[in-house]
């Protein structure tokens, strides 16, 4: 176990926050309502609410689980709570770390691209066409520069620690991220079109559920709620001891849903908004134009027609866009670098700055190799390594739950938590439920 004067989150809120910025990115804002577009809108909203409270939440207790009785990195704690597979054990951590580096590696990449489309609207709106213009387009220097910046912003907030890095800069950023959310869908609601992309987002249309659409919704939850991946596990790591681990982990679920449904309230509307603008967003077989640059092409197009205020809101837009991106970017590279000072014995400002480094260098070779490269990671990562890690996390957790030095770990702090329901049915779910559900997801 590692010692008792090690870092933690200063208060309940500043974790709920820092693990909700954790899961809050990129894939509640540009994921979730690509996904929701492209699968006939609330037939995969149902379905990505089943996922994430029948199999993410279990999951992500799990995780809690194990980083708040280990209080350490992913590869102590899970060493600690399987000690008679030490080495197993020690393999599911190294595998999450390299996991959430890859991860992070693509992430990089497309959060630069979201910096690139915040800045050139304003350089244009100034004079500077020609700079405006080489940040929109894709291209291999524009990609390796934006991707450069957005790592050092990253590198530069972790090196700080928990309380001073990461707890400080979530606590500021998710207030600010809500409200703009908030403005931004009152604003879009208003405009003519937004009301057929609401009616997509929340009225049925079971003609478009498949088995695709299943797999789709539970790999986009994982991605969601940062599981397997072992960014959940270093987040428990510095709760404190008197945390209900179960309550803690449904409001961050709770939050984290509550966005990706706020994303699709703004981002489905605005597509139709810019369709009754003359932005093309289907073609003639129905389907969804550009799913994967959805954000970049079909979004400022609207934005355009929408003449100066087109431009304010672009720009409050990105904002939001880049602040979800650095919360979850944060709990990203603190995983490596926990594993780096506890296992390694290194001076945090060290290790991050060389790991990051490393990450920096594999996403500069994506970069370059972009069109074999970058498809194939985030597939790696998010369909396969995600769900399979985050499975066997819970697993683990579920056939130890009641040994007693775990049991007494857990409890301490809350031993109401034994006579709960929750209590009695969790080891049993995880057990047999959630491995059960994601056999008939993968083989449907």
């Amino acid at each position: 176990m590692a010692s008792s004067s090690r870092a933690q989150f200063s208060s309940r809120i500043g974790f709920i926050l820092a693990a909700a910025g954790s899961a809050v990115g990129l894939g509640n804002i540009w994921g979730f309502p690509t996904q929701a577009a492209s699968n006939g809108g609330a037939v995969f909203l149902f379905v990505y609410l089943l996922m994430v409270f029948a199999l993410a939440y279990p999951l992500l207790v799990a995780e809690l689980t194990i980083g708040r009785y280990g209080n350490a990195n992913p590869i102590k704690s899970l060493r600690s709570i399987w000690p008679q597979q030490r080495g197993i054990a020690a393999l599911l951590g190294i595998a999450g770390m390299i996991a959430v580096s890859m991860i992070l590696s693509f992430y990089a990449i497309v959060a630069g691209w979201l910096f690139g489309f915040l800045i050139g609207p304003i350089l244009e709106a100034i004079g500077f066409t020609t700079a405006a213009n080489w940040l929109e387009s894709f291209s291999t220097s524009r990609n390796l520069i934006l991707m450069v910046v957005f790592m050092i912003m990253t590198i530069m907030v972790v090196r700080n620690g928990v309380a001073n890095g990461i707890e400080r800069w979530s606590t500021r950023l998710m207030p600010v991220l809500l409200v703009l959310f908030v403005v931004m869908v009152g604003y879009i609601l208003t405009q003519e079109g937004a009301m057929e992309g609401l009616k997509m987002f929340l009225v049925p249309d079971f003609s478009h559920f498949s088995s695709g659409l299943v797999v789709s919704a539970m790999g986009q939850a994982f991605f969601s709620l940062s599981l397997g991946v072992c960014s959940m596990m270093v987040y428990g790591s510095y709760l404190r001891k008197d945390t209900n681990i179960p309550k803690t982990a449904a409001q961050v679920a709770l939050l984290d849903t509550s966005v990706a449904f706020i994303a699709g309230m703004l981002i489905l509307p605005a597509m139709f908004v810019a369709q009754h603008n003359g932005v093309e967003i289907y073609n003639d077989a129905g389907a969804l134009l550009d799913s994967d640059t959805l954000v970049f092409s079909v979004l400022p197009a609207m934005f355009e027609t929408m003449g100066t205020g087109g431009v304010f809101i672009g720009i409050l837009f990105f904002v939001l866009m880049v602040i979800a991106a650095l919360t979850s970017s944060i709990s990203m590279l603190e995983v490596p670098v926990a594993c780096a000072t506890e296992e390694l014995q290194q001076d945090r400002k060290v290790a991050v700055w060389w790991i990051g480094g490393l990450i920096t260098i594999f996403s500069s070779i994506i970069v370059f190799n972009f069109g074999d490269m970058f498809g194939l990671v985030i597939s790696l990562t998010t369909e396969y390594a995600q769900p399979i890690l985050g499975v066997c996390f819970a697993l683990l957790v579920g056939w130890i739950w009641k040994r007693d030095q775990v049991l007494q770990e857990i409890k301490e702090g809350y031993p109401e938590l034994e006579q709960s329901l929750f209590w009695k049915i969790w080891p049993w779910y995880v057990r047999v439920v959630c491995p059960v559900m994601m056999l008939m997801v993968f083989f449907a």
